[in-house]
Parts: C-alpha cells; sequence; structure tokens
C-alpha cells in the first residue's frame, strides 16, 4: 500500500488568500516548496498585508 503525501495550504483569516506550500509565492520570493515554517517571518499575505500570524493551516 503507498503512502499519499500530505499537502499542506495555509488560508489568510482576513481575505482567505491560499499559501500553497507546493506553489510557494514566487512572485514574493517563496521558491516552490518552500513549507510555511520556513518562510521569513517579516513576509506578508500578498492579498491584504497581514503578517503569517494571521494565517491557519488547511490540511487534505
Amino acid at each position: 500500500m503507498s503512502e499519499v503525501a500530505q499537502t499542506t495550504q495555509w488560508i489568510c483569516k482576513v481575505c482567505n488568500w491560499i499559501y500553497d506550500e507546493v506553489a510557494g509565492d514566487p512572485e514574493h520570493g517563496i521558491a516552490p516548496g518552500t513549507a510555511f515554517a520556513d518562510i521569513p517571518d517579516d513576509w506578508y499575505c500578498p492579498e491584504c498585508g497581514v503578517t503569517k500570524a494571521d494565517f491557519e493551516a488547511v490540511e487534505f
């Protein structure tokens, strides 16, 4: 039986913009495959400008 990789996305609680760890945020210097925990603390939501603290994980 093969294991299915778990994908984690993070959703902004303010504007609902989704950070997908697979896609990253290359337009803002975050390479594809970058885990949310590895994003610099000064990164912000590209849609509304809030900090990482305003995101929550969505796992499926």
